[in-house]
Order: C-alpha cells, then structure tokens, then sequence
C-alpha cells in the first residue's frame, strides 16, 4: 500500500487544522497509508519512508516558519538523491499573502527533484494587527473543505498509481 506524510507546523492552530482536514479526507478513502507528523518530529527517515507529501505551514513575516524551515535543514541532505520524482504538494496558511512560503517550499522540492501534483492551496485569514496575527484561528469550513479535497486526492493519485 502506498503511503502518504503529511509534515506541517503551526504556531496559531490554522496549519494544523488545514493538515488534519487533509489527513482526515485521505484515511476516509482507505487507499493509502497516511502519516501526520509535526514538523519539529519528522525527518529524513520519514520522508524516505512515504511514497509521497504533503507540507503545510504558516507563512511567518514573509516566510515558511522556522520549524519548518528547520525541518527542511534536517531532512535535505541526507534524502538528497533518494526521493527523486516522488509527488508532493503545499498548503500554506497567510496572514495576508503566503506566496514567498510557497516559493520557498517549492524551491527546495525541486532540488530534491520532487513532482507537484496539484497547485498550492494559501489559506489567507487577514490577520493584519499583532493581537489577530498572534490569535489562535479558526479555519471556515470551506477552506478545509478545500485542504481535504487535496489529501483525498493524493491518497487517491498515490493508490492509483497516477504519481
């Protein structure tokens, strides 16, 4: 059976639940195995472990955070050449934007020469004050709805062998 990692961080609870409506819709179709794992957790084994990804996280001051960002030092060398063609996809939560987070995963999927199999999902909670941009969130059900179609649909690709 293939298998699915899901690595995201989250520092107000909008990452995570974006993660966790993807997990939930890609275990419903019971295609594929799917790992949920907190950034600051997961490293190169698990990556080395999944046929596939999906990473998901905050854009924090125009930038992926730094948990995940430190994710991505752990795992990048040691998985370097060893995950080549493997499908992935990005999900980011943006206070008012989330592009550069998203340019700055796809760039390091593309040196691990990793597929995008689907365009990016950007979540954008308009959070523009301290007190707002620091509030825990709550994503509107429509947004989930999106981020559980993506993990539906990964699971589903990966099982199918589409990716």
């Amino acid at each position: 059976m293939k298998s699915l990692l899901i690595v995201y961080h989250s520092r107000t609870g909008g990452s995570r639940q974006m993660a966790h409506a993807a997990e939930a819709a890609a275990r419903d179709g019971g295609e594929a195995r799917v790992q949920i794992l907190e950034a600051t957790e997961a490293g190169p084994d698990d990556l080395l472990e999944a046929d596939g990804y999906l990473f998901v996280c905050p854009e924090n001051l125009a930038a992926i955070s730094g948990e995940m960002k430190a994710f991505f030092d752990r795992a990048y060398y040691p998985v370097l050449g060893r995950i080549e063609g493997r499908p992935y996809a990005l999900m980011v939560c943006a206070g008012s934007d989330g592009e550069n987070a998203v340019r700055q995963m796809t760039r390091i999927a593309t040196g691990w020469r990793l597929k995008a199999v689907a365009d990016p999902i950007i979540v954008c909670t308009h959070a523009q004050t301290p007190e707002a941009i620091l509030a825990a969130k709550q994503i509107a059900p429509a947004e989930l709805a999106r981020c559980g179609e993506l993990g539906a649909a990964l699971a589903a690709g990966l099982a199918m062998g589409i990716y």
